[in-house]
């Protein structure tokens, strides 16, 4: 195991965990229902192709990330889940700006792929939404070295977070024809 990085303060942690996840869901429903008319000089598409690629790369860490922890490769491990937090907050600024400068784009088939899609983003945004805060708590306990507790929430957090990062890339396969 690894030392621990931070010192341990679950009153301030709690605060800041709560506080940076009320801002980041309040932004992003906020901002969600806003469009700026601006030509940015590029296809603001591309910030949606930039998220494909972010959740795809944070799948492949969580994964690689889990292999590295049960093969005892710890360094290996912190090092993965730091890049994936570190892709899913650039995920989360590239999102915004592309609900704020492309707005909402609706599924255009009405077929069985309409069903299969709004099933697939009506699990993805509530997980998406929820999930932030458990992140935040699970990385808290492993930078602090409180293994048992790190593990037991790893064990809800790293799922979820990969089914978002998956479903997240299946949302913008399915609806990138449609912008």
């Amino acid at each position: 195991m690894l030392s621990a990085a931070w010192q341990k303060n679950d009153a301030k942690a709690r605060f800041f965990i709560f506080l940076v996840s009320a801002i980041v869901f309040v932004a992003v429903a906020v901002l969600s229902r806003v469009k700026l008319e601006v030509n940015l000089g590029f296809d603001i598409h591309w910030f949606a192709r930039a998220n494909a690629i972010i959740n795809s790369t944070v799948a492949i860490l969580l994964v690689t990330a889990l292999w590295a922890v049960k093969n005892k490769k710890y360094l290996a491990h912190k090092r993965m889940m730091m890049a994936a937090m570190i892709l899913s907050i650039l995920f989360l600024v590239s999102y915004i700006c592309h609900h704020l400068f492309a707005g909402e784009t609706s599924f255009g088939d009405d077929g069985t792929m309409r069903t299969i899609y709004y099933i697939i983003l009506f699990t993805h945004i509530p997980l998406a939404g929820l999930i932030l805060p458990f992140i935040l708590f699970t990385a808290y306990r492993a930078l602090i070295g409180e293994w048992p507790q790190h593990k037991k929430l790893a064990k809800v957090t790293w799922p979820i977070w990969l089914y978002v990062a998956i479903t997240g890339v299946l949302v913008y396969i399915m609806i990138s024809p449609y912008y």
